[in-house]
């Protein structure tokens, strides 16, 4: 092991980091190499600056001009050269500052600087490498975004145990908070106890409502106060979506931020959705702690930071300063109202539609919030509808395992969503 990440678990070694950490997670660091000594550079080389790989003609980077006629708003240096490991100094600040708003449990909790990260597949796949080795398991309720299994199970060779989401309970199935307790206390003897919570969830659409997530919270303390060593990552790829007003609206990581000292709590979350810039590929990734030390703090920020440069090195610096220009304009909460309102019809038609609809033969599993709605066919299996919709009715949807279609309405005009629900129903009728 390098004498780097000696010192770095040294410094957690009384902490409930060093319980979590994987193998990977215990040998990683981020070395005094070239980024970091062009780091330093970047702060006393006034002279003379010959560290960072890039071509510049006076203080400007060598460039095409093509490409900034393109982008006139932004100065040359906010979009090609390279950007720092952790991210934009000021875009993390600021993104700290928007969590706090949107989270007013964090107010007077100790949380790190998020880290900027590509995307938030990204942020849980460095989740993955500092906390999981081969053979661990993870919590997850049993709808879930596939792109877990390649990164837990296939990548880290970990091994996903599920639990049923949703109690069954037909109409009135919510949040199964016994499956939840008993997947855990299934776990409670293993060295360490890993979760993981995506809410709104893809591909259901549900979050749960206040209540629920003070459940959720209370068994967390509940195994923590027994001893476990629990790490919880919540997914928040969609959040701020919420439609209904009985949804619990803030991330359950406000809740779990200081919630015991045998619980680590893991944000992954960005403007991919909550922004509405798909393609910008960037997110953040933050940690929090009851009685982690902001030495401890910086261990964790030390070691992410080692497997981002080791992974991408650093994250686009174009989509960075075009988001933290957008924050810090006057019209971005405007726009944002707009953007959601928009979104908010098509979720009202959806639930309009979905009244005047019926099928002995479909289920409509819970939502509230996100972009999805899941359906539970008992005929005919998804994969063979999905076919049907896509081949002789040209209807894009997901199938999810054997028995969900996935349907992305925030992807369909609102004045459209009657017509497709009821193609769709019509399709499970004909060949169910």
């Amino acid at each position: 092991m390098h004498e780097l990440a000696s010192e770095l678990n040294k410094k957690i070694e009384n902490s409930i980091v060093i319980d979590l950490l994987s193998a990977m997670g215990k040998r990683f660091y981020f070395p005094k190499g070239i980024v970091f000594q062009a780091a330093e550079a970047a702060k006393s080389a006034k002279r003379f600056n010959a560290t960072v790989g890039m071509a510049n003609i006076g203080s400007k980077p060598v460039h095409l001009s093509l490409i900034r006629q393109m982008i006139p708003e932004l100065d040359e240096n906010e979009i090609f050269p390279y950007s720092p490991t952790p991210g934009n100094q000021e875009l993390r600040e600021l993104w700290k500052v928007q969590m706090l708003k949107k989270n007013p449990g964090l107010k007077h909790k100790s949380i790190t600087t998020p880290l900027v990260i590509g995307g938030l597949t990204h942020g849980i796949a460095l989740a993955a490498d500092l906390f999981f080795d081969a053979g661990d398991k993870i919590i997850m309720p049993d709808i879930y975004w596939d792109n877990y299994q390649l990164i837990f199970e296939d990548k880290k060779q970990a091994e996903i145990v599920p639990f049923p989401f949703f109690t069954n309970n037909g109409e009135k199935r919510k949040f199964n908070i016994d499956g939840f307790r008993q997947a855990i206390a299934n776990r409670a003897q293993d060295k360490k106890i890993c979760l993981l919570l995506n809410f709104p969830n893809n591909p259901t659409g549900y979050t749960p409502s206040r209540q629920e997530a003070a459940d959720i919270a209370a068994v967390l303390k509940e195994y923590a106060e027994k001893g476990c060593k629990l790490c919880v990552i919540f997914d928040d790829s969609y959040y701020s979506l919420f439609y209904e007003e009985e949804t619990y609206k803030q991330s359950l990581f406000a809740d779990c931020a200081d919630l015991h000292s045998n619980l680590l709590a893991v944000k992954i979350d960005g403007p991919t959705k909550e922004d509405y810039v798909w393609g910008f590929r960037l997110g953040f990734i933050t940690f929090a702690g009851k009685g982690l030390s902001a030495e401890q703090y910086d261990v964790l920020t030390n070691k992410t930071m080692g497997l981002i440069r080791a992974t991408i090195s650093s994250c686009n610096t174009l989509s960075q300063n075009l988001l933290l220009r957008t924050i810090k304009n006057l019209q971005y909460e405007k726009d944002k109202a707009a953007a959601f309102g928009q979104i908010m019809a098509k979720y009202l038609k959806l639930k309009e539609t979905l009244a005047k609809l019926s099928s002995d033969k479909i289920e409509i599993m819970p939502f509230n919030s996100g972009y999805f709605i899941c359906l539970k066919l008992k005929s005919p299996d998804a994969e063979t509808l999905r076919r049907y919709l896509l081949d002789q009715l040209a209807i894009g949807t997901i199938s999810i395992q054997k028995d969900y279609l996935r349907i992305a309405y925030a992807a369909i005009d609102a004045e459209k969503i009657e017509e497709l629900l009821t193609l769709i129903y019509a399709a499970v009728e004909k060949i169910g």
